[in-house]
């Protein structure tokens, strides 16, 4: 890229299909060029209003060939920009729930046993933290030490379940050594 002379069908705004060293071929608009980065930013997908589009960032060393297509308008021109604000304040909101809820997932103050213990039993059963305290089903609670000894609250059958969980997952935490959690 850099030194190659090509000057005016480089720039900003020409559509170019190009290879890539990994064998990755990509069809798209340059938006921009950094050149002491060695970075070229792409532009993938239609240019219509509304179409969905992808931005990729391309070290320039990684080209293996290309060819210049054509010459387009400036993508970066604010008059024929479309943002979905709805649509991006909808993802971000999503994605904000769903680091919220992960992180209600991570016991505060545990060990790294007892977030293992945790990781097993949800996979088969609704479960929470409160506290350093791991609640199954919103009524069985399994305390420190998280032995099948300290499990509390609950019917036998929900009790019994937990702790059949609790023995086997220990089983194999053990098998796996100590300090691999």
């Amino acid at each position: 890229m850099e030194g190659g002379g090509g000057g005016e069908e480089l720039a900003v705004g020409c559509v170019l299909s190009l290879r890539t060293t990994l064998g990755d071929e990509i069809q798209g608009q340059i938006v921009a060029y950094d050149r002491p980065s060695n970075i070229l930013v792409i532009q993938e997908g239609s240019s219509n209003a509304g179409a969905q589009r992808n931005i990729r960032l391309l070290k320039a060393n990684y080209i293996q060939d290309f060819t210049y297509l054509k010459k387009a308008g400036d993508p970066l021109d604010l008059n024929k920009c479309y943002i979905d604000l709805a649509g991006l304040q909808a993802r971000e909101e999503a994605s904000l729930r769903q680091a919220e809820i992960e992180a209600e997932r991570i016991g505060v103050g545990v060990t790294c046993e007892a977030q293992s213990l945790f990781d097993a039993l949800s996979k088969t059963l609704p479960v929470r933290w409160d506290k350093t305290v791991i609640v199954v089903m919103n009524e069985v609670r399994v305390s420190i030490p998280y032995l099948p000894e300290n499990v509390t609250g609950g019917t036998p059958a929900a009790n019994d379940r937990v702790k059949k969980v609790l023995e086997f997952e220990r089983k194999r935490l053990q098998a796996r050594g100590p300090g691999q959690f």
